[in-house]
């Protein structure tokens, strides 16, 4: 199942049930062995995170270019992109509540999208991710967004496997672990080519280790399904 009606309205997609079931426990695994203290980051984490390094990790890799992922990708960044980065993220217990926030375009709306690989079920007992829909783009001549408003969020709810992938301007957030139940998600970032040059420049600060030079372009796109990227 795939909730994708007008993702440059609403500025995102929720892919459901998109990572096969027989890779869940690879990545899981992978997660878990790749969790590093604050403390080993370059740049310090927070501390009701559970933050983890596996950006080299072939599983992880393949699930970074799954075709209806990639496709989702096209449809919101509309031009020749790269994989930035991914990495691991998980709310620890009584942790990961977040203020809503736009995570941001580097230059110009569009030319950066997210996406989170949800490894366990997720609800709000355990953190799941509030989004704002349709806030990507505010009118001309709306006010400022209050962030501490939260009228307009939706709390997410689904299953190990979902994938929501969102412009970095939609306005979204991690909440509360109230129950301590595991929310490990992958946190993938994706760019426009043109940024290729201002992501060099933070590769070390960010721990980023898996090659980044290939280039996927929307040409090889044709009505949502990828021809050939894998």
């Amino acid at each position: 199942m795939t909730d994708r009606e007008h993702p440059h309205q609403n500025g995102y997609v929720l892919l459901r049930q998109a990572i096969a079931p027989a890779w869940l426990n690879t990545l899981r695994a992978v997660f878990d062995a790749g969790v590093k203290p604050s403390g080993e980051w370059p740049v310090p984490r927070g501390i009701d995170w559970r933050h983890s390094q596996l950006d080299t990790d072939p599983t992880v890799q393949a699930v970074c270019r799954l075709p209806p992922l990639l496709a989702a990708v096209v449809e919101l960044i509309g031009e020749r992109f790269f994989l930035s980065q991914v990495e691991g993220r998980e709310p620890l217990a009584g942790g990961g509540h977040q203020q809503l926030h736009r995570d941001l375009s580097a230059q110009r709306p569009g030319d950066t999208v997210n996406a989170l690989v949800y490894l366990d079920d997720y609800g709000p007992e355990n953190g799941a991710t509030r989004i704002v829909p349709g806030s990507h783009r505010p009118a001309p001549g709306e006010p400022p967004f209050d962030f501490t408003d939260e009228s307009r969020s939706v709390q997410l709810t689904g299953n190990a496997g979902d994938v929501l992938i969102f412009d970095a301007d939609l306005i979204h957030a991690g909440s509360l672990n109230a129950s301590g139940a595991r929310r490990r998600t992958l946190l993938i970032t994706y760019f426009s080519e043109l940024l290729y040059s201002t992501h060099l420049e933070t590769v070390s600060l960010r721990n980023i280790r898996m090659d980044t030079t290939e280039r996927f372009d929307p040409a090889d796109f044709a009505f949502g399904i990828v021809k050939s990227f894998i």
